[in-house]
């Protein structure tokens, strides 16, 4: 896993140093095996906009088949770490909008309770807003 992750660690960094970090749009398409090629402009994936580093953690830990106890090893820090950074990560991963808990309470009821789970990481800052928004 280690030698695949920073393969593509050094790719990422190379293209993120090639373009200043600046938002990057496809113009070719190619498919290799048909011989085609599509010009035109295409947005990159959600998951390909993350950086290198995030996209290498994400790789990790679908490597780790969602473990945290295994990426708290591999990485070397606290569960708070992990689930923190899976939090950060998920907020700019707009596509997944994945929501916590039971059916019964997957809508807070009260201010407070959107605040909490906001604070817990259960909630990313826009869906907490979108659920004030609703009081």
């Amino acid at each position: 896993m280690c030698a695949l992750l920073l393969i593509m660690l050094l790719d990422w960094q190379a293209l993120t140093k090639l373009s200043g970090g600046a938002r990057l749009e496809v113009e070719r398409v190619r498919l290799v095996e048909q011989g085609i090629a599509i010009d035109g402009r295409f947005e990159l994936p959600p998951l390909a906009q993350l950086t290198a580093e995030d996209q290498v953690f994400v790789a990790a830990f679908v490597r780790c088949h969602g473990s945290i106890k295994q990426m708290e090893k591999y990485f070397g820090v606290s569960y708070p770490t992990i689930k923190n950074r899976l939090n950060k990560i998920g907020s700019q991963l707009s596509f997944v909008e994945i929501e916590q808990g039971s059916e019964t309470d997957s809508r807070p009821t009260t201010r407070s309770d959107v605040l909490e789970r906001l604070a817990r990481g259960e909630l990313t800052v826009q869906q907490a807003l979108e659920r004030l928004k609703e009081k």
